[in-house]
């Protein structure tokens, strides 16, 4: 099978992901500095969730760049990915709104990593099927990034129970990790 309705739906529901999400910040209806300092914490959660979905469309695509042909596990694994993504929105909603409670701050982190699990057997189910030698397979390598975040989302989960605001730092950093750029498949179109 051909890949492009696979990457034009994931595409649109990760741009309905990130509309949805942004309803969600209301704003103030004092007009002064103290009504925009009122809606910073959901401005702030809606940046680390943008920026997550940006990370996984950047990724995501980049993956497909290098994915020659897929198949129907394939379909099914990629929806798996965006079923997790899809409750982003909920998650950065709930935890914002309880202002940051430890129920709600670790069940953003369950998303999280459920989305990146998703994420790992997308990738692996491409490399499955395209080959232990493929260019995808080659460009992934060891995957050290995926690996750590896997374990660094468990571990935050477990500390939003005791210090949800220690747990919140952690999933940012995780994100500012992923920003920084992997150029593995990039080389491959050198």
């Amino acid at each position: 099978m051909k890949k492009g309705r696979l990457e034009a739906f994931s595409d649109g529901v990760i741009a309905i992901v990130i509309t949805v999400m942004v309803f969600d910040i209301k704003a103030p209806s004092d007009t002064s500095w103290t009504g925009l300092a009122e809606v910073l914490p959901s401005i702030a959660t809606y940046v680390m969730s943008f920026l997550y979905l940006g990370i996984y469309w950047n990724n995501h695509h980049h993956m497909l760049q290098v994915t020659d042909r897929i198949n129907g596990t394939i379909l099914w694994t990629n929806l798996h990915l965006l079923f997790w993504l899809s409750l982003l929105p909920f998650g950065t909603n709930w935890m914002r709104a309880s202002e940051f409670s430890p129920l709600p701050t670790a069940t953003y982190g369950t998303i999280l990593l459920f989305a990146a699990v998703a994420y790992k057997l997308l990738q692996t189910s491409i490399i499955r099927f395209q080959g232990a030698d493929s260019r995808l397979a080659n460009a992934v390598g060891t995957d050290w990034k995926g690996k750590l975040s896997l374990v660094v989302y468990g571990a935050a989960m477990v500390v939003a129970v005791y210090e949800p605001l220690a747990a919140v730092a952690i999933y940012a950093i995780v994100a500012v990790l992923w920003t920084i750029p992997d150029r593995r498949i990039e080389k491959l179109f050198e």
